[in-house]
């Protein structure tokens, strides 16, 4: 299946990282394909490919042919340099090998009947956003920053680049939106507050919701079992199900 063939292609980028970027796409991944979707996900981020992990896929990757295929797991069908390596490999490339590696990734999967198309781009505006912006051509760009200036900064820089490289429409989730006390219930703003969303103001563009800092997103992180099939019913899962049907609207 040509990448051209698959309607739907979504980056998720940030201007800088721990700011909770491939959390944010791998739960926004498996809530669109709980939504009817037929969600794939290619992991882009070669020096530090953490999607397998988050979703809980140890196994080396197959070919049929000349064709790579995609591991499925949680309804996705996934896609990551970490399966064709040795876990704890670096990747010590320079910039054309990255974006060489990343075409043939993108080229060279079987996507099968996939819909939809989430990219986890690592932080920055490198040579890999550079790469999948003009080989998929993605129709929505989501930046994602926490509220405090340092990233918002970053994120500013990230919102340009999409500009500049024509991606139709760009958005912002604001992640890590105050923690939630699991004592008192009150809210503490640890990294400030309404940062993304009055950045989205001022660039005029959409903010698809805010998601709460969870523990839990981490420790489901790490266990391979994302925060949205682990705890359907937290603040951060409902969150991330509101910013799926904002996605949808925009992209349908």
């Amino acid at each position: 299946m040509l990448i051209d063939s698959i309607p739907h292609r979504i980056v998720v980028f940030s201007g800088k990282g721990g700011v909770g970027k491939t959390t944010v796409a791998v739960n926004l991944a498996i809530v669109l394909g709980q939504q009817d979707s037929k969600v794939a996900l290619l992991d882009a981020d070669l020096t530090g490919p953490n999607v397998l992990q988050m979703l809980g896929i140890n196994e080396q990757s197959r070919t049929e042919g000349a064709r790579l295929m995609p591991h499925e797991r949680h309804g996705l069908k996934t896609v990551s340099l970490a399966s064709l390596m040795p876990p704890e490999a670096a990747v010590i490339w320079r910039g054309p090998l990255r974006s060489k590696t990343l075409e043939q990734l993108v080229t060279e999967t079987d996507w099968g009947d996939a819909d939809t198309l989430v990219m986890d781009l690592p932080p920055g505006t490198g040579d890999e956003a550079l790469t999948i912006a003009q080989q998929v051509e993605p129709q929505l760009a989501i930046v994602v920053t926490t509220p405090q200036e340092v990233a918002l900064l970053d994120a500013r820089r990230a919102i340009t680049f999409a500009r500049k490289l024509e991606i139709p429409k760009i958005a912002i989730v604001e992640n890590m939106s105050g923690l939630i006390c699991p004592h008192c219930g009150e809210t503490i703003d640890l990294f400030g507050a309404h940062g993304g969303e009055n950045e989205a103001s001022v660039q005029g563009i959409p903010l698809l919701g805010k998601i709460p800092l969870d523990p839990a997103a981490r420790i489901a992180g790490d266990e391979g079992t994302p925060l949205v099939l682990e705890h359907p019913d937290s603040a951060a899962a409902v969150a991330f199900r509101q910013i799926a049907q904002a996605v949808r609207e925009l992209v349908t």
